[in-house]
């Protein structure tokens, strides 16, 4: 199990969630977060600080972001996993899922 972003954070990008992930595995899109599934430990540390409540445990995702799963796990499909955020910085890529969406207005 992992954490999710969801919805709420596209066109955000808050990152007060990266500033408290203990392991770095919270990665930074063209227009979202994303959560690495093999790199999150489950400790729940970002979830609390997101200020637009996009971040959820991979059960609890409301069903209406349900999809959001898939696109944290397949955003990685290409990238690997290198072992922590900081030294990749913005990777300039969306999962699919979100870089079709218009802009979302927060």
């Amino acid at each position: 199990m992992t954490y999710v972003i969801a919805q709420p954070c596209v066109d955000v990008k808050d990152k007060a969630c990266i500033e408290e992930c203990p392991v770095d595995c919270i990665y930074e899109g063209e227009r979202s977060l994303y959560i690495h599934p093999d790199e999150c430990v489950d400790c729940g540390a970002c979830e609390p600080v997101c200020p637009v409540e996009a971040i959820y445990y991979e059960d609890d995702t409301p069903e209406e972001w349900a999809e959001y799963y898939k696109a944290n796990v397949e955003f990685f499909d290409e990238l690997g996993s290198p072992g922590g955020a900081a030294k990749i910085g913005n990777t300039h890529t969306d999962h699919p899922i979100i870089a079709v969406l218009p802009p979302q207005n927060q």
